[in-house]
């Protein structure tokens, strides 16, 4: 599923159509989160209600986070711990880390 070369910043992973779209359309629900707590700022709005929907906002990140990692570990890391690339669990470590700070 995943074409990986040497360069980090080169590397791809092939997708479902299905879940392409899935996750597009999380994140399209998120942006709009994000432009509506822009508009809360614009109007005014009280403090205590911008942080609800920041925390909202938040939230649907993290199950996104959760929903993609899930599909990287399945996919992407067991793909390649098949094919003797282990360096790929240390690479999953350091990316969970940096979900978790």
């Amino acid at each position: 599923m995943e074409g990986s070369t040497a360069c980090p910043c080169c590397r791809t992973t092939d997708r479902p159509e299905e879940e392409r779209k899935k996750l597009i359309h999380r994140l399209n629900r998120i942006e709009g989160q994000i432009r509506g707590i822009r508009g809360m700022i614009e109007r005014d709005a009280y403090c205590p209600d911008i942080l609800t929907q920041c925390a909202a906002a938040n939230a649907a990140l993290n199950a996104f986070n959760k929903d993609l990692i899930a599909s990287h570990i399945r996919h992407c890391v067991v793909r390649d711990i098949h094919a003797g690339r282990d360096e790929v669990v240390d690479e999953l470590v350091d990316t969970v880390q940096k979900l978790m700070k």
